[in-house]
């Protein structure tokens, strides 16, 4: 709780919003120019998790190496500790420079919710203090100043540690980056949500299989059903349009499969949840996982 004041005092920071404004207008640019096979690659599409995460945890601990390394050089004066502490500096810039790149890629689509605006502007400015205080240390190292260059190291660890908080209220407060497509407490067995009449052919909609949003769509006279809930930021796929046999969601573009719901684009880095569909005595029932 002792950085709670901090991270609510940034989310309060209504100056903020144009900086970010300006940082998303050159992200779209760049990464709209990258393509999309770049998107889905730093999304983490390939991966079936947020690639975001696995590059910070090489910056994180490629540092905290070099701070172990280099409190042992420090109190044992044995100079042997130096080439791996200097090494672990440099893994650490490496997953930073990485992981700047996809959490910017993420970041990005979070400009419409406020809080994450802000705190992602926090974040982002944090990390680059920390990673310009590792260069900065890296050059003294490099220079023959190793007590400068362990202090300045010090400094970016520390200022490192806000940073990644930051990061955290992102993810486990504003819930970037995790699966937004999941049902807690599904009907059990087939439920009726519409006559088969009601539902036109390759138009998206949505029903309901209880509490459960529930898209549907006929294609080709087959009937598909997907959770309507887009794993990425929540929106509804009901909304969204069809490509070739696949729906795109309306907010951010990212595309699922209508066969079995596998994402085929980003920004979402998961599935959309499938589930069984049948036509019985003219209505359309669905039946939804209890993983779903």
């Amino acid at each position: 709780m002792v950085l709670r004041p901090a991270v609510d005092i940034i989310a309060r920071q209504g100056w903020l919003d144009p900086v970010a404004e300006k940082v998303r207008s050159v992200a779209m640019a760049v990464y709209g120019a990258a393509g999309l096979p770049v998107d889905d690659l730093l999304y983490g599409t390939w991966l079936g998790h947020p690639l975001h995460p696995v590059l910070t945890d090489v910056a994180i601990g490629g540092w905290v190496s070099a701070l172990g390394l280099d409190l042992l050089e420090a109190t044992t004066g044995r100079p042997e500790f130096a080439p791996g502490a200097d090494a672990a500096v440099v893994l650490g810039l490496t997953g930073a420079i990485a992981s700047a790149a996809s959490g910017l890629n993420d970041w990005r689509w979070t400009t419409a919710y406020e809080r994450a605006r802000r705190v992602g502007v926090g974040h982002a400015a944090t990390n680059v203090m920390a990673t310009t205080l590792y260069i900065a240390s890296l050059c003294l190292r490099r220079k023959g100043s190793r007590p400068a260059g362990r202090w300045a190291g010090i400094a970016g660890f520390g200022v490192l540690m806000l940073g990644a908080y930051l990061g955290g209220d992102l993810v486990y407060g504003q819930r970037i980056g995790v699966d937004h497509a999941v049902v807690e407490a599904p009907p059990t067995g087939y439920v009726a949500v519409m006559t088969e009449d009601q539902l036109p052919e390759k138009t998206p909609t949505l029903a309901k299989a209880g509490d459960v949003p529930v898209l549907l769509i006929r294609y080709d006279k087959q009937v598909y059903a997907l959770l309507d809930t887009c794993a990425h930021l929540g929106c509804s796929l009901a909304s969204g349009h069809l490509e070739d046999r696949s729906i795109v969601c309306p907010c951010h573009g990212s595309r699922f499969s209508l066969d079995d719901g596998r994402l085929l684009n980003g920004p979402a880095t998961f599935p959309a949840p499938r589930f069984d569909v049948r036509v019985k005595d003219g209505q359309i029932e669905v039946r939804v996982p209890s993983e779903a």
